[in-house]
């Protein structure tokens, strides 16, 4: 009797365990596609360093790649869940029938700098200088400063300037070498050069407003299927919960930087890890609705006039799914 009543509570314990077991739900697996050495990085590495996605029931596995091109081509290809993108490339995959969406992640984009002994203290100032491009013709920076030279001085700035279109690394070198009068570079690459005395003419912050574009935009953010989204919509929020967080840390800890960040991201020296800190923070989105989706189908009209079908493809208007629903805040 005494066995048959230890064999029944062991019996008892055992199902109760594979209850527990069973009923204990298992975090979402999100993959996300990254730059390998890019700047979300840094923010995933907190994200994953502090636990943030797992205490919002996801588990984000970053997947690094070589190249822009790459990001894409793996999201396309369902190779990843997520990456990091414009909504303008958003806008112009919808136009062809792929349904991808967009959540803000970072305001952050480019701005121009110049060698303190240029003589260049305004955009007029620009015309017979040398002035390197990150990127292409169709570079979003590039495109918005044109549209502000022609609003603020009643001329295009490539017009003024045959502009050098290159690398943002070797860019920065030019500057450094005197090689180049200024740079329109990305924004942590602007940060370097701040580090090392360059000065900032003009962000694409500074130039909206004169473009009478009303409200912070956030030109970069997490793209997935809106189909994935939707049906995964509560790990989608939780991701971007988790990464708001670390956001909010990386915001408010000086010493997070010192210590955690300062390898990621390579910074020879306590100026340019500060710079780069620095310019982080202010590129942290603080909200996003309505108002901030008209001032994105402002940029959209803008960009589109002077880039036409190379940089929006079919896309002659900003596609109304383009911004996630679920990614107001």
């Amino acid at each position: 009797m005494q066995r048959l009543l230890r064999f029944s509570a062991g019996f008892v314990l055992l199902l109760s365990l594979i209850g527990t077991s069973a009923g204990a739900a298992e975090p979402f697996k999100l993959k996300v596609g990254v730059l390998k050495f890019g700047t979300v990085n840094w923010t995933l590495s907190v994200l994953k360093e502090k636990g943030l996605d797992q205490a919002e029931g996801v588990d984000v596995e970053v997947v690094p790649l070589s190249s822009k091109n790459a990001t894409s081509v793996s999201l396309l290809g369902d190779a990843v869940d997520m990456i990091v993108t414009d909504w303008i490339w958003v806008s112009r995959q919808r136009a062809d029938n792929y349904k991808f969406t967009f959540a803000p992640y970072s305001l952050t984009v480019g701005s121009v700098m110049v060698r303190p002994d240029a003589g260049i203290e305004s955009v007029a100032d620009l015309a017979g200088k040398r002035l390197g491009v990150a990127g292409g013709p169709v570079d979003k920076s590039w495109l918005l400063l044109r549209a502000y030279s022609r609003q603020t001085l009643g001329q295009d700035i490539a017009d003024e300037i045959q502009p050098n279109f290159a690398a943002p690394p070797l860019l920065n070198q030019l500057m450094e070498q005197g090689d180049l009068d200024a740079a329109l570079n990305f924004w942590h690459y602007a940060a370097r050069l701040k580090a090392k005395g360059m000065q900032q003419l003009i962000g694409v912050d500074e130039i909206l407003p004169a473009l009478g574009v009303d409200g912070a935009v956030p030109l970069l953010g997490w793209v997935f299927y809106e189909d994935w989204g939707n049906e995964n919509r509560e790990a989608v929020l939780g991701f971007l919960r988790a990464v708001q967080t670390a956001q909010t840390l990386m915001r408010d800890s000086d010493e997070l930087w010192d210590d955690f960040l300062r390898p990621l991201t390579k910074a020879e020296d306590d100026a340019t890890l500060h710079a780069l800190r620095d310019s982080f923070r202010q590129g942290i989105p603080t909200r996003f609705g309505d108002a901030e989706i008209a001032a994105a189908e402002q940029v959209f009209a803008i960009l589109a006039e002077l880039g036409g079908e190379s940089l929006i493809g079919n896309s002659k208007t900003l596609d109304p799914g383009t911004f996630w629903a679920g990614s107001t805040f």
